[in-house]
């Protein structure tokens, strides 16, 4: 097209630039794992029954299990029922005490909690009873602003740039996150969770599509994949701190005033040279590249640089561009769906962090240390096996481990651990390949709207794997039965979709063939590559590298 890999190439592909700007991005990642996961350590089980405190002004001298005893019902087990109470009378302490009470309603006058335990949401919103299913409507509208912020930040990076939609969601996630420990209300608390979604989204999409633009086609998985461990970092950061922090509200300051520091950044934070380029801005991409090489300690050829020319016909992708193609049609609706799938497993089986019968603190600590040996490995399977191959079985693999956890008596907690740790590892390497395959997979002018699409199905999936967890009030396996068979049909889809390692970027969308077509028709050869490379290959769309 216009030369921009090429010029690429000779700023080298993973030098000191590269490495100072995958830095600078794993600081956000640590805040996103922090406000993805923390409300799980927020909602802490409490023993709690009704507030009998009417009692007292006829029988001020009454024990306190005295009090419980003439004025909660009992389940069948002798433990005092936790919602429910008896109805209040007008009747003197001696006729109650001779007769009791028959009658029964629910909590009227609020709850009793342990004095000893910290402020927590349940216990300061009281969400229990009646009022408890809305811990998981809430992780539900959380999820709905990363389906909101896929749907605005992926088409605005790709119209403002890179920079600075990472730089308004870091502000909009510090201004928010810090907003929600003041908030008088959970309704309140929903909102403001909804924003800070939304500003997630925005990092999580954008700043993988900023480091895969700017390294080599070698080097691009680990750069993407760096800034995935550091959300593992992240996960695990989350344990110690929810541990020693038990106040919900400083624990959600804690976790997000420090992003307010990552505005230092904002001088040398550099604009991706691609997306530059497809903007028409040549002089703007020039110098960012100039500033490349010149860290990197690289010459780019002054003739190399002049052939940088704008395109005659520049414009912004739309969404409707992903489906006019063919090929580009059936990239968008199969990794749709994988996105879709592969959010379902991995939330259906990090939002049930509580339920798998062990320490949630050390439970936590496991799934976050558990998802830096997948990251890793990712990057080895994707140079071993291929981008196709590795997407396929790892999701494969995530849905038959829950299937077979809908099998483990739940009297099981370390089987049903141990399993959801393996689910785990596969579906966070599987949603590692999703990013860098995703990236590859669309070009440039639509890059962050084919992300953004696919996002959303992820989002939606994220929003739904909460209310699925609800079903397990009618059998505890249905949940793990869907989060286990959806992935299944996901991995099979993907087998249909092109291989495209070894292949560079696609920056437009003219073209008629998928990467993995170029990627055929030069033979597989490294001769071929290296004439290509020698052979003005600045106009063409396609442009083989060396295979990872």
């Amino acid at each position: 097209m216009s030369g921009i890999g090429e010029i690429l190439k000779a700023v080298g592909d993973f030098g000191p630039f590269q490495k100072w700007l995958v830095l600078l991005t794993l600081f956000p990642c640590l805040s996103v794992a922090f406000h993805q996961f923390c409300q799980l350590f927020m909602v802490p089980h409490v023993p709690h029954h009704c507030d009998t405190s009417w009692i007292r002004a006829i029988g001020p001298n009454l024990t306190e299990e005295e009090q419980l005893n003439l004025t909660l019902p009992r389940d069948a087990d002798g433990v005092y029922e936790q919602c429910s109470m008896y109805s209040p009378v007008d009747r003197d302490l001696g006729s109650i005490m001779a007769y009791g009470l028959n009658a029964t309603e629910k909590c009227s006058s609020g709850w009793v909690y342990p004095s000893a335990q910290p402020p927590s949401l349940l216990t300061e919103f009281d969400l229990v009873c009646d009022k408890k299913d809305l811990n998981d409507i809430s992780q539900s509208v959380y999820m709905m602003g990363l389906l909101l912020g896929a749907m605005i930040f992926g088409p605005l990076s790709d119209r403002i740039g890179r920079q600075p939609v990472i730089l308004i969601s870091v502000f909009i996630q510090g201004l928010f996150g810090l907003g929600i420990a003041f908030v008088p209300h959970f309704y309140v608390y929903m909102a403001f969770r909804c924003v800070v979604g939304a500003s997630v989204s925005g990092i999580s999409m954008t700043i993988p599509a900023l480091a895969a633009e700017w390294v080599g086609v070698s080097s691009r998985p680990k750069a993407v994949l760096i800034s995935h461990c550091a959300f593992a970092i992240g996960q695990m950061l989350l344990a110690g701190l929810s541990y020693g922090i038990r106040n919900w509200r400083l624990l959600e300051i804690a976790g997000s005033a420090p992003i307010f520091a990552y505005f230092f950044s904002i001088w040398v934070l550099p604009e991706s040279a691609r997306w530059l380029v497809t903007k028409g801005r040549i002089e703007e991409a020039k110098k960012v590249l100039q500033k490349a090489a010149s860290i990197n300690k690289r010459t780019i050829p002054p003739g190399l640089l002049e052939q940088l020319k704008p395109e005659t016909q520049t414009k912004s992708g739309s969404t409707l561009d992903l489906f006019r193609k063919k090929h580009l049609r059936k990239v968008t609706l199969i990794m749709s769906c994988t996105w879709f799938v592969n959010s379902l497993v991995y939330y259906g089986l990090s939002l049930n962090v509580t339920n798998f019968g062990l320490d949630i603190y050390l439970t936590q600590l496991a799934f976050g240390a558990v998802e830096i040996p997948a990251r890793v490995s990712c990057i080895f399977m994707l140079q071993w096996f291929g981008r196709k191959k590795t997407q396929s079985v790892l999701l494969l693999l995530s849905g038959l481990v829950c299937l077979v956890i809908t099998g483990i008596p739940e009297d099981q907690p370390v089987a049903n651990t141990v399993l959801a740790i393996i689910g785990k590892f596969t579906a966070s390497a599987s949603f590692s390949t999703s990013y860098v395959y995703s990236a590859e997979l669309f070009p440039t002018v639509v890059r962050q709207t084919g992300a953004g699409l696919c996002s959303m199905w992820a989002r939606v999936a994220g929003i739904m794997a909460p209310l699925i967890r609800l079903l397990g009030q009618y059998h505890r396996a249905i949940p793990m039965a869907i989060f286990g068979s959806a992935p299944v049909v996901g991995g099979l889809l993907c087998i249909l979709l092109p291989e495209t390692r070894g292949t560079d970027m696609v920056d437009d969308t003219e073209g008629g063939h998928p990467p993995a077509e170029a990627c055929e028709n030069a033979n597989g050869s490294f001769e071929n590559e290296h004439k290509k490379g020698k052979d003005g290959g600045q106009d063409n769309e396609y442009t083989k590298t060396t295979h990872f």
